[in-house]
């Protein structure tokens, strides 16, 4: 089992920043990537809007909407990912959840396979931005 524990939410006005943690800790096995989701309060957080993505060896993705004001990175050690939030907008409050992408040991061939065949979630924190 996985557990993520996310921190850094919080409220701000419009052009503000925040940065997001996540953690992961139990039995993290063949991690592939971490992600950030948001999404709606009350709201499955499986079908929330992507929002950033990093793989293990550094490779990020983010959202149109997020692009050169969000800035993802993450501590491997640690086991820990970061999302900096800067140049807030209105548009941007919502519930915001991690997820970490794992995939399955294969004996056969001694390595990781099946990249995110198994994903865990957080529990989310919340961020609202005021105008």
């Amino acid at each position: 089992q996985v557990e993520l524990e996310e921190s850094g939410g919080g409220s701000v006005q419009t052009g503000g920043s925040l940065r997001l943690s996540c953690t992961a800790s139990g039995a993290i096995f063949c991690k592939h990537a971490m992600n950030w989701y948001r999404q709606a309060p009350g709201r499955e957080p499986k079908t929330g809007a992507f929002v950033a993505r990093i793989e293990v060896g550094g490779t990020s993705t983010y959202a149109d909407f997020v692009k050169d004001r969000f800035t993802i990175s993450q501590d491997n050690a640690k086991s820990t990912v970061y999302l900096q939030m800067n140049n807030l907008k209105p548009e941007d409050s919502a519930i915001y959840y991690c997820k970490i992408d794992l995939g399955v040991w294969n004996s056969d061939v001694n390595d990781c396979v099946r990249p995110g065949a198994l994903s865990y979630w957080g529990q989310g924190t919340p961020v609202t931005v005021s105008s």
